[in-house]
């Protein structure tokens, strides 16, 4: 889930591997049973707090994951993106911060980020915003 306040997004920096310390974006695993947007605020709410007002599909983008003891497998991640309406967020479950960046620090060169996907998530948000 991508939540907008004003030109800014929320990021994570990474607690775990693979690829701690690495910027990130809320998100993660969808449980059995679950739906797509249901999931992404669960992973929203569990790792920083917040709760989204309505949400717009972005859309899915392909990488890949790597488990120790599995490899690597393909993964379909789908986006959706958010206005932040209240509260500030704090870093829980598997991010080691939660905080607010101008879209253009997140989606520069510089960035270092978790996933070969996010660079496009990210040129499609600031399209959007």
């Amino acid at each position: 889930m991508v939540v907008a306040r004003g030109r800014s997004i929320l990021v994570l920096r990474r607690a775990h591997l693979p690829r701690r310390g690495f910027l990130d974006l809320p998100g993660g695993f969808i449980e059995p049973g679950e739906g797509i947007e249901a999931a992404a605020r669960r992973e929203l709410l569990e790792e920083t707090g917040l709760r989204a007002g309505k949400a717009e599909e972005l859309g899915f983008y392909w990488d890949r994951y790597y488990l120790k003891g599995f490899g690597h497998f393909p993964t379909m991640n789908f986006y959706y993106l958010a206005r932040w309406q209240s509260g500030e967020p704090r870093a829980a479950d598997d991010a080691a911060s939660a905080e607010w960046m101008p879209i253009e620090q997140a989606g520069s060169n510089r960035a270092r980020l978790a996933w070969k996907h996010m660079a496009d998530v990210l040129r499609e948000v600031k399209r959007r915003l």
